[in-house]
């Protein structure tokens, strides 16, 4: 019951684009066509759910295990980079419509702070193997549903007419905003 609780509070009431605001910049500039969204979720939830993978045994067995834990933005900043560069070169490969889609949105998974944050947040929770796994599957779900769901509202805010001062990023935050404090619903759902 507890992995459930993990995985739902990280997908839905600690989701870390609307609750953290962690991975803004991908959320703005690739919510705006559904395919690039559903893409880029995609490939941040395998980035995410392997680095939570690999970076849990890089801590406990190498880290803390030499006592070298102030190596550990490096060590996994290292594996972010790696892991953006494996999805980068298997997208060019097998899937080139979706790797011009993303265009410069793919390799910025590597500073996405929201794959940083899901690292530290995992040592700092001192989750284990399992739950780290599932912390990062469900991190990343989360990162896909925000996305495709803004990407959906701004489809919609296209054909509608809004006021000048608002249009593009104003009402693209403004919508952030609210899907954030729709979140913020589910809060009583999962204990913290």
């Amino acid at each position: 019951m507890e992995l459930f609780f993990i995985f739902v509070a990280i997908v839905l009431t600690q989701n870390f684009v609307l609750h953290y605001f962690l991975g803004i910049c991908p959320f703005l500039g690739v919510s705006d066509e559904m395919e690039a969204a559903f893409g880029m979720g995609i490939a941040t939830t395998f980035v995410m759910t392997l680095t939570a993978i690999i970076t849990w045994n890089i801590n406990n067995f190498i880290l803390e295990g030499f006592g070298v834990e102030f190596l550990e933005y490096v060590s996994f900043i290292l594996v972010i980079a790696s892991l953006v560069q494996l999805v980068e070169m298997f997208l060019k490969k097998y899937v080139p419509e979706l790797y011009q889609t993303l265009g410069i949105y793919l390799p910025l998974i590597t500073t996405n702070c929201a794959v940083m944050g899901l690292a530290l947040f995992m040592v700092l929770r001192d989750y284990n193997f399992v739950q780290s796994a599932i912390f990062g599957f469900g991190a990343g779900v989360g990162f896909t549903l925000a996305l495709i769901i803004m990407a959906g509202i701004r489809s919609e805010l296209m054909e509608d007419a809004i006021p000048e001062p608002f249009r593009g990023t104003g009402i693209t935050l403004l919508t952030a905003g609210l899907l954030a404090l729709a979140f913020m619903g589910f809060s009583g759902l999962v204990p913290v």
